[in-house]
């Protein structure tokens, strides 16, 4: 048995975020809500899609670990629909965690995000993304006029 994971890129995925709702904090913990804009892109060797819509439901633990909880619907060039969830882990020093939580700009060496990704589609060109197992390794960007925006290298674990 190996003692090293062995696995492929699928793509990277890039979102904007757009309309955003804090809830405050709920009995789970603190709850946002991002809405991600239309014309993101998903590209890889196998993948080229744009991001028809999508919503991201944050949760922000007491640590200041937060959860993203993320579905989105891409459509890929030739026309076929794939439904993209992941969830996982922000972690990082509070001060850090707690700049993100309101927006602001991270140095992504400061934190990590990791989620475990899965597929689900119809379409027969790309009935493998059903059986993929994905992981997915993340930075948050704040452009420069203020505008914010997530980006994912998604691999399959072989």
């Amino acid at each position: 048995m190996s003692t090293q994971l062995a696995a492929e890129l699928i793509g990277r995925l890039e979102m904007q975020v757009g309309a955003r709702f804090h809830l405050g904090e709920t009995p789970q913990g603190g709850r946002r809500i991002d809405f991600l804009e239309e014309g993101g892109r998903f590209e890889g060797p196998r993948l080229h899609a744009t991001v028809m819509a999508g919503v991201d439901h944050m949760l922000r633990l007491g640590d200041g670990t937060m959860h993203p909880d993320v579905k989105v619907v891409l459509r890929t060039q030739d026309g076929a629909l794939i439904y993209l969830t992941y969830r996982g882990k922000m972690v990082g020093p509070r001060d850090v965690t707690q700049r993100a939580w309101e927006g602001k700009e991270t140095d992504p060496k400061e934190y990590s995000i990791r989620t475990t990704v899965s597929f689900e589609t119809a379409a027969p060109a790309y009935a493998w993304l059903n059986q993929a197992t994905a992981v997915g390794y993340g930075e948050r960007i704040v452009n420069a006029d203020g505008t914010r925006a997530i980006r994912f290298d998604i691999y399959q674990l072989l």
